[in-house]
């Protein structure tokens, strides 16, 4: 039952600075400068790169190690099944990314703010896991307690590339045209899968603990396949890539500091 308490505080944690990122639409009046795109984006690949090895695949090798199997099969297998599953459902669900325009998965008629709606679960959907599990992790391990610290980092840094996130969802919608209260009511939806992905985690913790090495490189996959695919491109767009580059090397800084001091 306290799993649950944390995992609550953690996504609650980055579902609030997911918001707050989008409350930034009631700050920007006018359009934004492209480069704000850019370093936001930058970041949270960054983040989200750390996340996922500190965070995921190096806890899911040092758990096959203490359960006795071949420590780089779970987090490898586990990592490919990760990648499949987000490319999966990139092909079989209709989305649009806001930055590019582009409608990626089977032609669909339906609205454009629907569609942006797909892509941001699909981008928070990952991280959601990632948070839940590393609570479940700690919670099957009580006598370790750097696990939870180690959670709380990753729950730390994921919350901290949100608010960027979270802006650079709301913000070209709001240059778009859609009212600001909108807009930002979009940044909201985009992280409400977030708490509900990490509760599901921990619910069913007793169930996924022989497999999970597998679940912790699963989320590792999952969220690096959406910093390849989406983050990373859409930072290097049009004349800032240095910029770009510079806000991944932060993020990604960030967030090892964060695992290695708190864990």
């Amino acid at each position: 039952m306290l799993s649950i308490y944390w995992v609550l505080a953690g996504t609650g944690f980055i579902f609030a600075m997911t918001c707050l990122g989008a409350a930034m639409v009631f700050l920007f009046r006018k359009s934004t400068k492209p480069v704000f795109q850019t370093i936001f984006l930058g970041f949270a690949a960054g983040v989200m790169i750390a996340a996922s090895v500190f965070g995921l695949l190096l806890p899911a090798i040092e758990s096959a190690g203490k359960s006795g199997m071949i420590e780089w099969l779970p987090a490898a297998v586990g990592f490919a099944a990760g990648v499949l599953f987000l490319l999966g459902l990139d092909k079989i669900i209709p989305h649009l990314h806001p930055s590019l325009n582009l409608l990626e998965g089977p032609h669909s008629s339906m609205k454009r703010t629907t569609l942006l709606v797909f892509a941001v679960t699909l981008h928070n959907i990952p991280e959601g896991m990632a948070v839940g599990l590393s609570f479940a992790l700690a919670a099957q391990n009580p006598a370790d307690t750097s696990l939870y610290f180690a959670a709380v980092a990753l729950a730390l840094g994921i919350g901290i590339q949100n608010f960027p996130e979270g802006a650079a969802v709301a913000l070209p919608l709001r240059q778009e045209g859609m009212k600001s209260r909108k807009a930002f009511g979009m940044g909201v939806l985009s992280g409400a899968v977030e708490p509900l992905f990490g509760i599901l985690m921990v619910a069913i913790a007793s169930l996924i603990e022989p497999i999970m090495p597998y679940m912790l490189s699963f989320a590792a996959g999952a969220m690096l396949y959406v910093v390849v695919e989406e983050l990373i491109p859409e930072a290097h767009l049009g004349e800032h890539s240095n910029i770009g580059t510079i806000s991944v090397m932060v993020g990604f800084l960030i967030m090892m500091i964060l695992d290695v001091a708190l864990g």
